[in-house]
């Protein structure tokens, strides 16, 4: 559901409008999530599963887009800044529920009942939107760069694949989410079959992890004032660089979650900066064409390789880790560094 929306977010967001697509896409997840939780049969679920899917795909491409057209990278990174927050909140509300009679319901409903005031204020500032937009038109004073919402291009897919470097910062998304999800998801079991570390302990690494990612895009929201979108994803790539060959060097146990807060610091500014580059790269008229099909290369990457690895290491061996993720770092890095080489050219 995420990956279809995110294909088709263009010609949604080009006939209703950033709002309302935003509106009824927080909406889909308030109906999912409440779903979810009067739900008790699988088959139930897997009907909400649908249009939480659906709703995730269309918001995140709308929002991301938006921001990347109208706003500075410092407020791109403070955006994917308060997602981590958000992404941590709720596992602690289903915690809080699951120890209270393992009642995952009201988990969800919780998380449910939250969506729905957020959608009771999306409607409240709908016409928000709409200024926001209308002010930067103004600022334009008529160029024919305008950012009107009904300039922008829907493109099909094979149309996507003939726009110079698109194939290239495809790779790039599908690369980074790709990894950020493999290494969130197995750090904690290469830890323990590896080092023998308890599950607790590779609990709080992996939590270092993502406190890396979290905190890292606050603090990049500061430093991407002074610096570029291009040079923050280069410092993010070293330090994802440096943190996997952190772990893959013969040092003490000590060096997981010191890697992993490298690797999660790294993580931190590549994806708002490959988001907000995206008007760069592409012009205001094609931006939210491709940032859907990023976003949908995006949320393939984080669905098929995690368990795509997994396969891997039955037969190989979770040893496979971080060379794994050394290739996801150099599948994003040459692509990157190939756009930056061509637009430098241009």
């Amino acid at each position: 559901g995420t990956v279809i929306s995110s294909f088709l977010s263009a010609r949604f967001i080009k006939r209703f409008g950033t709002g309302k697509v935003t509106l009824i896409s927080v909406a889909m997840t308030a109906f999912a999530l409440i779903g979810f939780g009067l739900s008790h049969s699988f088959i139930f679920l897997l009907f909400f599963a649908v249009p939480l899917g659906l709703g995730a795909g269309s918001v995140d491409a709308a929002l991301n887009n938006f921001v990347a057209l109208h706003y500075k990278a410092k407020h791109m990174n403070w955006l994917h800044c308060f997602w981590g927050i958000g992404a941590t909140t709720g596992p602690v509300i289903m915690s809080f529920w699951l120890a209270r009679n393992n009642n995952w319901n009201m988990g969800y409903i919780t998380i449910g009942i939250i969506q729905i005031i957020l959608v009771i204020a999306l409607l409240r500032y709908l016409p928000l939107w709409k200024k926001a937009v209308a002010g930067e038109n103004e600022k334009q004073d008529g160029n024919d760069s305008t950012n009107k919402t009904n300039e922008m291009k829907t493109l099909k897919l094979h149309e996507i694949f003939k726009i110079p470097k698109s194939k290239l910062v495809l790779l790039a998304f599908f690369s980074y989410c790709a990894l950020e999800l493999t290494a969130g998801l197995w750090a904690g079991s290469y830890a323990v079959n590896k080092y023998g570390v308890s599950s607790e302990v590779a609990a709080v690494w992996t939590s270092v992890y993502y406190l890396g990612i979290t905190a890292g895009r606050f603090v990049s929201g500061f430093v991407s004032i002074k610096l570029s979108n291009k040079q923050l994803i280069r410092m993010g790539l070293s330090s994802i660089f440096a943190g996997l060959l952190l772990i893959i060097m013969p040092f003490p146990v000590w060096k997981i979650p010191f890697g992993l807060s490298l690797i999660g610091i790294g993580c931190a500014p590549i994806f708002p900066g490959m988001l907000h580059n995206t008007p760069r790269v592409f012009g205001p008229e094609l931006s939210q064409a491709m940032m859907g099909v990023q976003m949908a290369f995006a949320y393939i990457g984080s669905t098929f390789m995690p368990p795509f690895f997994g396969l891997l290491a039955e037969h190989i061996g979770l040893v496979l880790f971080p060379f794994f993720l050394l290739i996801l770092a150099f599948m994003m890095l040459v692509p990157t560094e190939i756009v930056n080489r061509k637009l430098a050219t241009n």
